[in-house]
């Protein structure tokens, strides 16, 4: 019997007789059945999803906008119909006429269930806006952009020496600069002729590859920008850089809108491949995204968008082909063949970004490993440099598909794991993002089996004075991913949990916060609204998301043939989660705990890299083409491997490193649970 869905509420119970509708709520997750006309808001309300509203509902503030989602999501067994929505009413239509909104969005208010629904909750509609943890690492890159300014003094035209203003300026480069231009956009010769005579024959050009005209200014300029662009399957963000002092000026951030297509990789490729033109809808929802976030950045920096003249992009094979256009199909199977897995220089304007950058502003994306190890991963490799270490270094850029490095300067592996969006918060009972008012630190009295924790938004501790008013303005709303990891670790060190993964009922002699459900028990975290509990569900959850990434580790560990001497973990998760945690859960193979190292970011400092210094883009190929491609899909030890490491730590591997600092605790059974983690008697028969 499968594990219900954690985050799927019925309401059939309290909704009126009559005809009802199944909503789900997207990126949340959760569901309920409604009556026919019931308003999305009030149904997003009695499930507890953020939809923000300030005028209660009138149709005036337009806090509540959501987009309906189209299309069969067999990931919620769904099919949801543009005509399962009411259609637009007077109050939409005044708002949108007055104000403005997004063809594709509705007032939540105002719109109302007609049918089966998978209903998106904009980022900018949500009360409690998500904070993206992704940022540029700080680190010494040598500044060599590959767009310059080159300011020169042009001759003006002669009757006796006829020549075009363009041949005239290549002159002047060349005279004053000892630059070669051979290439210059029609973007720049429509403009040139005015830039030059309003500029009294003085002039500021962008030459690219010190022989690409892409752009001029009249007379003098000296800002010029560039975005290192990171674009995960669950986050994205964008630095945005002076490319003439390395700084990043701004960063922002905002979830990946194809996260109501699926919240992993290969759940977004089964939507394109049983929706036809699916790819299409993606490719167009992150690019919006991007043109958004470049604009926000622009904004916030007062930045004019023609001071942006290079982009420079990384992310996983699927990300990479979706926001490039192309269909992604051929990853879902095997050979995980990629349409091309070279670096690439596409113009922005082909990625509908025309006004949110410079007119010849261009996008490198940096080459892609393997089908399932992308330009991310080469983003890790240039910002770690395991390639130039002695010790045999293991880079983990944790996400929704982990991505793996491991060897040193004599060679060098990769693969991917597939650990899903658990240890981010998803698909955990209580999970959420990581937000102010998300559990985010958690220790346990191993006597008491008492817990005290730290939420996002506050230095305190929950048993500490002054934690209730501290963390008033946001509340306790739920457990992001490092919280998740700690509080089972800590269970596990108090014998709450068996090494298995079963939380033992036989603890609830010892203490009321482990309660029954079922065939199976939980855990108390907090009391109060929302009560937050860990069960056996949510355990399970993260025994196959770390399972699949420390079976995908020895893989690489093995196919090496010698031991990790140093682990850095990447990703945004990968910067907040404590080492020794991920280890004492078995997240990670045994390592010295100070040769364990937390280096935030590394997709996006490669990004970085590869816009401020552009023989850095050289050396990533060279980089890529030496590493050894595993595919864990088709290495029958994987799964072997994945077995052993569902226990915690291991259920074989020994940690010496590990219990030098900590004492894990005796292996034991659940008192009265069978292997599944279930109570009661004779222990079921598994189906084949």
């Amino acid at each position: 019997m499968a594990d219900a869905d954690p985050t799927k509420t019925d309401t059939q119970s309290t909704a009126p007789e009559g005809k009802t509708a199944h909503v789900v709520f997207t990126p949340s997750g959760r569901s309920g059945d409604f009556a026919i006309g019931t308003p999305i808001l009030q149904a997003a309300r009695h499930l507890g999803v953020d939809l923000d509203s300030v005028c209660g509902g009138r149709g005036i503030c337009g806090r509540c906008q959501i987009t309906p989602s189209v299309g069969d999501f067999s990931k919620f067994q769904i099919k949801s119909k543009a005509e399962n929505i009411s259609p637009m009413n007077a109050v939409e239509e005044r708002y949108r006429s007055k104000r403005s909104m997004k063809a594709d969005r509705r007032l939540g208010c105002s719109s109302t269930i007609q049918g089966d629904l998978v209903i998106d909750i904009p980022a900018d509609s949500q009360v409690h806006k998500q904070v993206v943890r992704k940022r540029a690492e700080v680190r010494s890159i040598e500044i060599n952009p590959v767009v310059r300014l080159h300011y020169v003094e042009v001759e003006e035209p002669d009757m006796h020496h006829p020549s075009g203003d363009l041949e005239r300026l290549e002159q002047a480069l060349y005279e004053q600069w000892g630059l070669t231009v051979d290439h210059a956009d029609l973007s720049v010769i429509q403009i040139l002729q005015k830039a030059l005579r309003k500029g009294e024959w003085k002039i500021t050009a962008a030459v690219r590859n010190e022989h690409e005209l892409i752009y001029v200014w009249p007379g003098f300029h000296d800002k010029i920008f560039g975005c290192a662009i990171d674009v995960g399957s669950t986050t994205m963000s964008v630095h945005l850089t002076n490319l003439q002092t390395g700084d990043v000026v701004t960063s922002v951030g905002a979830m990946n809108p194809q996260i109501r297509f699926g919240e992993d990789l290969m759940s977004r490729v089964s939507y394109v491949m049983m929706n036809p033109g699916g790819e299409v809808e993606m490719t167009k929802a992150v690019r919006e995204s991007l043109g958004y976030l470049i604009g926000q950045a622009a904004v916030e920096a007062k930045v004019h968008p023609s001071e942006i003249l290079e982009l420079v992009m990384v992310g996983n094979p699927i990300m990479h082909h979706l926001l490039l256009g192309i269909d992604p199909t051929e990853l879902g199977w095997a050979p995980f063949a990629l349409a091309t897995n070279q670096s690439l220089e596409v113009l922005a304007s082909e990625l509908d970004l025309k006004g949110k950058t410079n007119p010849g502003a261009r996008v490198y994306f940096l080459p892609c490993v393997a089908g399932h190890v992308g330009a991310d991963a080469a983003g890790v490799a240039l910002a770690e440099g395991p390639q130039l270490r002695e010790e045999v270094t293991l880079v983990v850029d944790v996400g929704t598909n982990a991505e793996i490095i491991l060897g040193n300067k004599d060679r060098l592996l990769a693969c991917s794991s597939p650990t899903g969006p658990a240890l981010e918060g998803a698909q955990i009972s209580s999970g959420q993002r990581a937000a102010p008012g998300a559990i985010e630190r958690v220790r346990i009295d191993p006597e008491t089996l008492e817990p005290r924790f730290k939420v996002i938004g506050s230095d305190l501790w929950s048993n500490e004075a002054g934690f209730a008013e501290a963390s008033k303005k946001t509340g306790v709303t739920g457990i992001c991913g490092s919280g998740i990891i700690e509080v089972l670790a800590e269970m596990f060190l108090a014998g709450l949990i068996t090494e298995d993964g079963i939380i033992d009922g036989g603890t609830a002699s010892r203490t009321d916060r482990i309660l029954g459900e079922g065939r199976t028990f939980s855990y108390i975290l907090h009391r109060g609204e929302p009560e937050i509990r860990v069960t056996q569900a949510d355990v399970r959850a993260i025994q196959l998301a770390k399972g699949a990434l420390y079976a995908g580790a020895q893989l690489l560990i093995d196919k090496l043939g010698k031991p990790v001497e140093r682990i850095v973990l990447a990703g945004a998760f990968g910067s907040h989660i404590d080492a020794k945690y991920a280890m004492v859960l078995g997240l990670i193979p045994d390592c010295p705990l100070d040769m364990v190292a937390s280096v935030g970011n590394a997709a996006g400092t490669g990004a970085r890299i590869a816009l401020l210094n552009r023989h850095s883009r050289e050396e990533i190929k060279q980089i890529v083409s030496g590493i050894e491609k595993i595919e864990t899909a088709v290495e029958p030890r994987f799964q072997e491997h994945f077995v052993g490491a569902m226990a915690f730590p291991h259920k074989t591997a020994p940690f010496p490193n590990l219990e030098k600092v900590i004492t894990l605790p005796p292996k034991k059974s659940a008192h009265s649970s069978n292997d599944d983690g279930e109570t009661g008697g004779r222990r079921r028969r598994r189906r084949g």
